[in-house]
């Protein structure tokens, strides 16, 4: 049987086809562009993501037998914004993890909610590139946008969703989200209650 794993990076997706004993049969990486609209933003459209990944499987598989192809596995670039209407579709280009808009809204989560609060409800604080700054961000400069907000996910959750109709994300991930109460394993009531967005 054959496997793909696909890793979503910030500038390219990486594609990697091999069997059950490690045996590599295939590699492809395909580039996608990063945009910087104002100084310290970063940005992605997520349907670049998933043409580049849908086109770079389609490279992968080209010269066997897909039926062999037993599972399909994704990981990728942590931390980043990617926000769904009530029709599931992108509402703004998503927010990288290195993008660096959030600082006042960082500074309102350690210093205002307080760094012992955040460590209670997430075991975690605030750091500029982690998802939830990102959403107060947008309550907070875009609320046009945030009223639209239905889901939210991390970069390689949208891909998986795009693949398989799912929505899902791993505990890993989502202690990266500082959203997660990471002893509970179960979304932070709390957290979402700041970030004014419905529990997950």
């Amino acid at each position: 049987m054959l496997y793909i794993g696909i890793d979503l990076g910030t500038s390219a997706v990486k594609l990697i086809l091999m069997d059950e004993n490690g045996k590599i049969y295939n590699t492809v990486s395909r580039d996608y562009p990063i945009f910087y609209p104002y100084s310290g933003w970063s940005e992605q459209n997520p349907e670049d993501w998933y043409t580049q990944t849908v086109q770079g499987i389609a490279e992968l598989t080209a010269d066997i037998d897909k039926t062999k192809v037993a599972g399909v596995s994704c990981g990728g670039q942590m931390h980043g914004l990617v926000i769904l209407d009530g029709n599931d579709n992108v509402i703004r280009p998503a927010i990288l993890w290195n993008d660096g808009r959030t600082t006042a809204e960082t500074d309102y989560l350690n210093n205002i909610i307080g760094k012992n609060k955040l460590s209670e409800y997430t075991a975690n604080i605030a750091f500029p590139g982690f998802t939830a700054p990102k959403i107060l961000w947008l309550k907070n400069n875009e609320p046009e946008n945030f009223n639209k907000i239905r889901k939210i996910m991390l970069p390689k959750d949208y891909i998986t969703y795009k693949l398989s109709g799912v929505f899902c994300t791993d505990y890993s991930d989502a202690s990266g989200m500082l959203l997660l109460d990471v002893k509970k394993r179960k979304w932070s009531k709390e957290m979402c209650d700041i970030c004014g967005i419905d529990e997950l």
